[in-house]
């Protein structure tokens, strides 16, 4: 890498870049969900996106306070240094940048398996499946204990891989609009998402893991490209949305998740990490189409 390369490796994006990007998505999924949805929503919306985004403030300012000290001084080090897997290849740093922005990828799929598969950091995950609709507003909608949780993986994850501050900027710039494009409920035409899952998880695809049924929810983790899946054999495309009840079949009723309960959710002493006592669990009989064929 050139001194140049160097010193642009160690400039982040501008904050008006990333929060135009991220600003613009929202509101193009929001106009879109309006005209163009994908499931039949069952919550008043404008009351239910108001939650999930105080819920996303609260998370915010948790995971600002936490993770700023942290990670920009970390990148930058770590540049200096030259640490991490990436620094022991010579290369240039358009190329460095696009494999950091896919290691960290697929470490965040590590990282979503992680917050399913353990009790503790399901706890705090939960809060972020309950919604009761799939929307852009829920792509905002994480716990905040579960995202200042997330500030030591991340740690790991720039310090393994070698994540420069411009690399760092670009995924997280590109996580959150990607977080925000599969989460919303907008119907693509069928023949465009089919080629686009092969690359990038999309609405229909990410739909299918907020079902209530365990086995659907066991599948689909990856963030931005869907190859994290593919490698997994956890890739699943083949429920229709018509079908699918998005949720926790615990929690069906939004008295139980306004502002404040769901912040105390993961602290309840009666925490139902899916179904309730006695309850049983929901299941899906066998389909039509196989499991990595996309279904409408």
């Amino acid at each position: 890498m050139s001194r140049n390369e160097s010193r642009r490796a160690l400039r982040a994006l501008p904050a008006w870049v990333n929060g135009g990007l991220v600003l613009g998505a929202l509101a193009a999924a929001l106009i879109l969900e309006r005209h163009r949805p994908l499931r039949r929503e069952t919550q008043p919306k404008l009351r239910r996106d108001a939650r999930n985004l105080a819920i996303a403030g609260v998370a915010g300012a948790g995971l600002t306070v936490l993770q700023a000290p942290v990670i920009g001084p970390l990148t930058r080090l770590v540049t200096k240094r030259r640490w991490g897997l990436l620094n022991l290849v010579k290369m240039s740093e358009p190329a460095k940048t696009f494999l950091s922005v896919v290691l960290m990828d697929y470490t965040l799929y590590v990282w979503h398996w992680l917050t399913h598969e353990s009790t503790f950091l399901w706890r705090f995950h939960e809060a972020h499946h309950v919604d009761l609709d799939l929307t852009a507003t829920t792509a905002t909608r994480f716990h905040f204990v579960e995202l200042m949780l997330s500030v030591p993986w991340r740690a790991a994850q720039v310090l393994l891989i070698g994540v420069s501050p411009r690399a760092f900027s670009i995924w997280q710039t590109a996580t959150t609009v990607q977080i925000l494009f599969h989460h919303s409920n907008v119907r693509l035409p069928g023949a465009l998402e089919r080629i686009l899952s092969r690359i990038i998880v999309t609405p229909r695809m990410h739909g299918i893991h907020h079902s209530i049924v365990k086995d659907e929810t066991d599948s689909n983790w990856a963030t931005i490209f869907s190859f994290c899946d593919v490698l997994h054999g956890t890739l699943r495309l083949n429920v229709p949305q018509e079908a699918i009840t998005i949720g926790v079949p615990a929690y069906r009723s939004e008295e139980e998740l306004t502002f404040g309960k769901s912040l105390a959710l993961p602290f309840r002493k009666n925490l139902h990490t899916w179904t309730r006592p006695a309850q049983p669990a929901p299941e899906r009989g066998p389909l039509a189409l196989p499991k990595t064929t996309l279904a409408a």
